[in-house]
């Protein structure tokens, strides 16, 4: 049940909300399917097969939004509306304008929605109350944004803001491979990225391979900085860390498996076991992160 991406964000101090108190805010925007002119659809699943839509363990929150999307391509549409076109030429002797073929278009597309697919997804946020994080388990931009925005809509606002250290991320990357050595707990893996600050953003990456620091230090007086990187934390956990402040790639490493595999067997409840696994070590590393980066800026 681990995230693979994550999203941070700093949950207010003075957020201390229980479970049933965010799962009444979230009850009223529960997932319902939506009619079949619905383009997407939005709304909160439980985040497990049992229970309801917050999962509480010791502090620890786990929700799920569910996005529904109708799949209907655009080349689908064009292709039945240039055959309606044709059509209509053929019957007043000379070719919709452009207005008409939009009201064509739109027709076909009233038409056709019935007979869409729908895809779902699933985006999984965590929301530690103790160390007050609240992580999104999402790779794009966009699916934060939907999460945030649900969110801000439940509880008016949300307290949530995004979170800033007092180094970038980019220039401390960039001092660690100098470096080469990583900071504390935090030791440096073999995929890196550096980009240009220039307009042309030039950018090299190395992928499964060691940078020497003297190649390092040529990219850096070439006006490059260090956009990814490839971590470990206390041997325990395996990421990427972008400029961004974003956490991708993220893998237990053999040490935790081996801790889960042992609670498990002793452990009727699985699933409690890995969500606590889980946010008990990434609530570590994610403070290590914020320290190995000057700490957390007041904005």
């Amino acid at each position: 049940m681990w995230f693979k991406n994550i999203k941070i964000f700093r949950l207010s101090s003075n957020f201390g909300l229980a479970a049933e108190a965010i799962e009444r805010q979230l009850e009223k925007a529960h997932f319902t399917p939506g009619s079949s002119l619905d383009m997407v659809s939005m709304g909160w699943v439980a985040p497990t097969d049992e229970g309801g839509l917050v999962h509480s363990l010791n502090g620890q929150y786990l929700i799920s939004l569910r996005v529904d999307k109708k799949l209907l391509p655009a080349s689908v549409i064009n292709q039945v509306a240039r055959a309606r076109a044709a059509e209509i030429e053929e019957q007043q002797g000379y070719k919709p304008g452009r207005k008409q073929m939009k009201e064509i278009k739109e027709r076909v597309t009233e038409e056709l929605m019935p007979k869409a697919f729908s895809v779902h997804r699933d985006t999984r946020v965590w929301i530690d109350t103790r160390n007050h994080w609240l992580a999104i388990d999402a790779a794009a931009g966009a699916k934060a944004d939907e999460v945030i925005g649900m969110l801000a809509k439940a509880f008016d606002p949300f307290p949530a803001a995004p979170l800033y250290t007092e180094i970038s991320p980019a220039s401390a990357m960039t001092q660690w491979l100098l470096e080469n050595d990583g900071p504390g707990p935090f030791t440096i893996d073999q995929d890196t990225e550096l980009r240009s600050t220039s307009e042309n953003r030039a950018t090299v990456r190395y992928v499964r391979h060691s940078i020497e620091t003297d190649e390092v230090r040529k990219h850096v007086q070439n006006g490059k900085q260090c956009t990814r990187l490839a971590m470990t934390w206390a041997d325990r956990i395996s990421f990427v860390l972008t400029d961004a402040l974003d956490i991708k790639r993220i893998s237990p490493l053999d040490v935790l498996k081996e801790n889960q595999e042992a609670l498990s067997t002793a452990d009727a409840d699985a699933f409690n076991t890995d969500f606590a696994l889980m946010t008990g070590e990434l609530g570590k590393m994610l403070n290590d992160l914020v320290d190995a980066l000057g700490g957390e800026k007041q904005v």
